[in-house]
């Protein structure tokens, strides 16, 4: 069965990567704690700039920074939308504060949720 996978690209900065990472296990457990089948988070390792589009273009990404690329998956993208929701109004996001406390520049974030076409 085909599964649905929101995607995230992110640029952290790199004295901050063990917060993101802190805060990723827990935002995880939420995430699986709604109903979601898993949920990954990776750190870019060989990501160079392109010469037209690239992980680090598509941030941003500036000096002292890296780019760190995550997916949730879920059953169905009915599934991901009830799991969402109920993610949203956990208690986890009250406890974030201001976004401005985040160890990432959100604004530089982006995601979407994507059907799968081939699962090996």
């Amino acid at each position: 069965m085909a599964q649905y996978v929101d995607g995230f690209v992110i640029p952290v900065p790199l004295d901050k990567v063990d917060a993101y990472r802190r805060l990723a296990r827990k935002a995880a457990r939420v995430w699986l704690k709604h109903g979601a089948l898993a949920a990954t988070e990776c750190v870019a390792d060989d990501v160079k700039p392109g010469k037209l589009t690239s992980f680090p273009q598509a941030v941003k990404l500036k000096d002292g920074e890296t780019v760190v690329f995550s997916w949730i998956v879920f059953k169905s993208r009915a599934h991901r939308d009830r799991v969402n929701k109920a993610v949203l109004a956990d208690p986890f996001f009250d406890t974030l504060g201001d976004p401005k406390n985040l160890p990432f520049d959100g604004q530089r974030m982006f995601w979407g949720g994507f059907k799968t076409i081939v699962e090996a």
